[in-house]
């Protein structure tokens, strides 16, 4: 697969928030369309609560496992387990390179030492994205 991390960036300077950047440049690869996508991210945005929340880059990379590995079986939920392990696969990997998951720690809104702007947040969060879930 080619990688789409800059089609996530030209997303977001298009106006789309952080997690519908990431999760709109994959959808087609999750069997979503991209307007049911950008609908669905679109409150995870500025760290889910307004910056108090997970990073909505993240954020928008769980969605993707989420879509990509669910059964779908309402009767029977049956891969929970799994998508929980991809999502905190994406996480873990998000932390390790930024030092925290949380935008208001990641903007530096309290200590003013800024870890990561939002594009390289949404650069990160695709590129942990496509290893995690479409290699």
């Amino acid at each position: 697969m080619e990688s789409r991390v800059e089609e996530a960036i030209k997303r977001h300077d298009k106006g789309y928030n952080c997690a519908q950047a990431v999760a709109c440049a994959y959808c087609d690869l999750v069997g979503e369309d991209e307007e049911t996508m950008f609908r669905l991210t679109e409150a995870l945005g500025l760290g889910m609560g307004g910056m108090a929340g997970t990073c909505g880059a993240v954020s928008g990379a769980c969605v993707l496992a989420g879509a990509k590995n669910s059964t779908a079986n309402l009767d029977k939920p049956d891969s929970k387990g799994a998508s929980y392990r991809l999502s905190k696969e994406i996480v873990r990997q998000f932390q390790e390179k930024n030092g925290s998951v949380v935008c208001r720690e990641l903007k530096g809104v309290d200590t003013g030492k800024v870890l990561r702007s939002c594009s390289d947040c949404i650069r990160d969060a695709a590129a942990i994205a496509e290893q995690v879930l479409f290699e």
